[in-house]
Formats: C-alpha cells, structure tokens, sequence
C-alpha cells in the first residue's frame, strides 16, 4: 500500500485536512485499504489512526507532536449534530514520579498544544461508523488566556502528584484541563509518590482537555 508520506509544509497539511472534509470514514478507509470495524469497542483509537495515515502523520505513539517538523499536534474529536465535543481530549501521560524539576515551560502538555490541528468528526452512535463525516479542519493556537488556564490546571494537578495526593484527584479539578486514569484495563500499575514520600502503585494517569474548553474553540472557529 502507497500510505500518504508527511506532508512538507504546513500549507500541504491543512489542504490535505479540507480534501477530507464531507468525506465519510468509509470513504476515507476505502482509500487507504482499511477495513472499518463494525464499531469502536475494541478499535477505539481507530478514527484517529485512519485521520493520522491519511494526513502523514509521523509520531505514531511518541510523545511528541504528531507533525513534529511542522510543530502540529493532530486531534481528531467526535461531536454532537449541535456542534459540541462528545467526549474529552486526550492530551498526554501524566507524570507521576520525579515530578520535583518540572515546569509548565518543558512540560508535555504546553508541548503537545502549542499548535493542534482539530479534525471534528460525526460521533454519534446511531450513525454507522462507516458513515460517520469528517468535518472542516481547525488550525487553533492558545491565546494568552487560555495558556494561562491550562498553566494554572497543570501546575495545581503537579502540586497534588508531588505531594503524594494523586489519589485524591478527581476529574472535577481542574478548569480547562483533568486528570484521569489512562490504561487500557484497571490492572496496569505504575509507580506513584505517597503522602508519606514512599513509592507506590497507581493506575497511569493522563491529561485531557475537558468538553467546554474544546468546543468553545469549535465555536469560535465556526461562529457558532
């Protein structure tokens, strides 16, 4: 199969984003010779590993932008037929130990969103995936302001992981951005800090963008 090499510039990235958009998944997966599943239970990264291959998409599960030459990160995010995200953003693996030299400047998150590519797709389930549309894509860099949210959530949430409390975290802290378990069953373990400064398990945790940060950026991006 001849998958689609990485696009050279950033103009080549977004004109390969709006050549997408109104096709279906099905469309898109015909193209590239996938098969659709019947639907996401056990392929639930599937739409953003197709979107990914189609646009060139190099990171893979790096941690590092998706279109690192072009400094793009690539967020496919599924919606209601209003417009409005149905479910959070995944950002990145939390750190859970050795958190004590971080800063908001070298952390993940700031890296992973400095520039995103949002690739809004249908994400209803009564609509076949197969059939589900690609929307148009939006090219979003944070305002001030919204660095300033994201600095503010990220730097109490480290706070609480280097002072043992990781545990007390719910998603409900945070403004714009959470904490949640991120694995692919309650069994995975890694290491944590405890109140006390011991090492213990945990579940991994992850960083996601909660729903009314992300569609305030869909609904500036389309006037809704």
């Amino acid at each position: 199969m001849n998958y689609p090499s990485p696009p050279e510039s950033l103009d080549e990235l977004l004109s390969r984003a709006r050549a997408m958009a109104g096709l279906s998944l099905g469309q898109l997966a015909l193209g590239l010779g996938w098969d659709v599943p019947p639907d996401l239970k056990r392929d639930k990264g599937w739409i953003g590993q197709l979107i990914e291959q189609e646009l060139g998409a190099t990171a893979g599960s790096r941690p590092e932008q998706d279109f690192l030459h072009l400094g793009v990160e690539l967020k496919t995010i599924p919606i209601d037929r209003t417009g409005k995200p149905l479910e959070t953003t995944y950002v990145c693996v939390a750190p859970l130990m050795d958190t004590g030299g971080l800063t908001w400047q070298q952390s993940l998150v700031k890296h992973k969103l400095e520039r995103v590519l949002w690739i809004p797709v249908e994400g209803e389930r009564d609509i076949p995936l197969a059939q589900r549309r690609i929307g148009s894509p939006i090219l979003w860099q944070p305002d001030e302001a919204e660095l300033a949210l994201l600095r503010q959530d990220w730097e109490e949430i480290l706070e609480f992981i280097a002072l043992g409390k990781v545990s007390s975290l719910t998603a409900r802290h945070g403004e714009v951005l959470q904490l949640r378990p991120k694995a692919a069953n309650a069994a995975a373990k890694t290491e944590c800090i405890l109140e006390d400064g011991s090492v213990g398990l945990t579940n991994p945790r992850g960083f996601y963008l909660k729903i009314p940060f992300t569609h305030a950026i869909l609904r500036r991006a389309f006037a809704l």
